[in-house]
């Protein structure tokens, strides 16, 4: 299947788990995750109907940002504070928060832009080590410091990445305890959850943007990454 195909099949598959879990298919956004992808693939997944892309890793966005067609870029990786500077002015939205010194760093920077940066906090609900995000005790006391001393950030949501099972259905608990965490938050708009294994369970379950890659673009050619 082209490129083309894939994005048409996992937009109808959104929308029917849309429907299964409440939501109007066009509310669920789809985010075409692009790590390790070229700018023409890119560009065939635009010219498909995608209207926004995540990259991973900050040197991704700059060698790809003036090669790809007009289109909203999410910084889906883990965010180092360093690297921040490079990335503030060319992202719609940070998922990776899951620290007050990163989130300290994006208002700097953000205040030297002199723009509000959207972000989601990162959470780790089953605090696995091999995975980066907050622990599900400390999200409110990082959600308060941010709200507190960032004026140039606004919290819009929040992003987990659930552990893989075999077996999607397997990975509904963990959809659901963090979408418990996101409805304490009246003002919370995105709840970011679910990859090309798991979207349609995390849909169901409230998220209402899915993080899709591999189902998309097919498998990636991680000899590159070495190059």
């Amino acid at each position: 299947m082209s490129i083309k195909d894939n994005v048409e099949y996992i937009s109808k598959k959104k929308n029917e788990a849309a429907e299964r879990g409440g939501q109007k298919g066009d509310e669920v956004l789809l985010v075409a995750v692009t790590k390790l992808h070229s700018p023409d693939e890119i560009n065939q997944a635009i010219d498909a109907g995608i209207t926004d892309i995540g990259e991973n890793k900050v040197q991704e966005i700059l060698d790809k940002y003036d090669r790809v067609k007009p289109v909203k870029w999410h910084l889906i990786g883990h965010l180092q504070t360093n690297k921040v500077k490079y990335i503030i002015d060319k992202v719609e939205l940070i998922h990776s928060v899951d620290s007050f010194k990163l989130a300290k760093e994006i208002e700097k920077r953000a205040s030297e832009h002199d723009k509000i940066m959207d972000i989601l906090v990162q959470v780790n609900p089953y605090e696995e080590e091999s995975k980066f995000g907050i622990e599900p005790d400390k999200v409110e006391e990082l959600i308060s410091d941010i709200k507190e001393n960032c004026p140039h950030i606004r919290i819009k949501g929040m992003m987990c990445i659930a552990p893989f099972f075999d077996e999607p259905e397997d990975t509904r608990p963990v959809f659901r305890m963090v979408k418990e965490m996101y409805d304490k938050h009246s003002d919370f708009s995105i709840l970011s959850m679910g990859m090309s294994h798991d979207f349609e369970v995390a849909i169901e379950e409230g998220a209402n943007l899915i993080r899709v890659g591999t189902s998309i673009f097919g498998n990636r050619d991680y000899r590159s990454e070495e190059r």
